[in-house]
């Protein structure tokens, strides 16, 4: 899956949240957890590991000439409750 994200905003959401969105992106590449977060527009959550931790992501599936692909929102560490939704559905 292409994972794509507004570069502008890399270095702004490291500094508020503690993940960055490269670092978000690496949520993909193993087991996580998805669930809706949002209707209008259309976004979910997912939840995995990312450089040795927990991590949540909001993110949107968007088309384009290519296909689809998941368009980071908003990232950070996950809360307790997250970690122990993953851990009991993982």
């Amino acid at each position: 899956m292409r994972v794509q994200f507004d570069a502008s905003k890399n270095a702004e959401f490291l500094r508020k949240h503690g993940v960055s969105f490269e670092e978000a992106r690496e949520i993909f590449d193993q087991i996580y957890i998805v669930d809706a977060k949002n209707d209008d527009p259309e976004q979910f959550r997912a939840i995995g590991w990312s450089r040795g931790r927990i991590c949540s992501v909001i993110f949107e599936v968007r088309r384009d000439a290519a296909g689809e692909y998941y368009h980071l929102v908003t990232a950070w560490n996950a809360t307790k409750q997250e970690v122990k939704a993953y851990a009991e559905q993982v």
